[in-house]
């Protein structure tokens, strides 16, 4: 997200939805403390001209807007550490990978494995929608010392790393039903359970849903669904 960007996002923010939720946070917080509201019926629209005055709105405004400014550059700072996409690395570039972000998940996949290839259509839809996390592969015929310091012993092998420790690993499909026509959503939740990704807030899930569904069906095998490697 570039500068410009944030800005013009963080303005249209201040005048327009910003403003509003902020409205309704105090018309709640003068219920909870027991004052009387500003108008004569709860059901009526705050007048936002005659709050745009109260130091106690224009805290809450502007405390919005740092969080939403806070948030676009820690958005900023994860991108530009590859958060965001679902990437392939080298062997050279693995250590560097895996320790410069928090949360990392890495699928150790071979080019012929139609199962690895399953695993990758349900990564690349997951990375956009979890920036808090890095998504990356490495092609195991290429990362030998890796594969054999790590156990990598049957493919597709998603590897969970917290601060540069493998601290969980999903082996073929054995925690997905065991069949290749399982959802985005069934492996989104399962990183969810096992904590390497967060679960979604309900407003951000509504925002994305539309498009998230259109890319991220399930994926079926025409294939042999035994195609795992031993």
């Amino acid at each position: 997200m570039d500068p410009d960007s944030v800005k013009s996002t963080l303005s249209n923010l201040a005048f327009g939805n910003v403003m509003a939720a902020a409205a309704r946070d105090y018309q709640k917080e003068l219920v909870a403390q027991g004052k009387p509201q500003t108008s004569s019926s709860i059901n009526q629209e705050v007048d936002l001209d005659e709050l745009m005055d109260d130091p106690e709105l224009e805290k809450l405004h502007a405390d919005r807007i740092a969080a939403l400014k806070k948030e676009a550059e820690k958005r900023e700072a994860l991108t530009k550490k590859g958060h965001g996409e679902y990437r392939e690395i080298t062997e050279g570039d693995f250590l560097g990978e895996v320790t410069s972000s928090e949360k990392v998940i890495c699928q150790f996949y071979h080019q012929e494995f139609y199962r690895c290839k399953i695993v990758d259509k349900h990564l690349k839809c997951l990375a956009p929608r979890h920036l808090d996390a890095k998504f990356i592969k490495l092609d195991a015929e290429n990362a030998p010392f890796f594969v054999a310091k790590l156990g990598v012993k049957t493919l597709p092998c998603v590897i969970l790393f917290r601060k540069g420790i493998a601290v969980d690993r999903l082996v073929g499909f054995q925690d997905l039903g065991g069949k290749d026509d399982f959802t985005t959503k069934a492996l989104e939740v399962l990183l969810i359970k096992k904590g390497i990704i967060s679960e979604k807030k309900k407003d951000e899930d509504d925002e994305d849903d539309g498009d998230h569904e259109n890319r991220c069906r399930s994926v079926r095998s025409s294939f042999n669904p035994d195609s795992d490697s031993e």
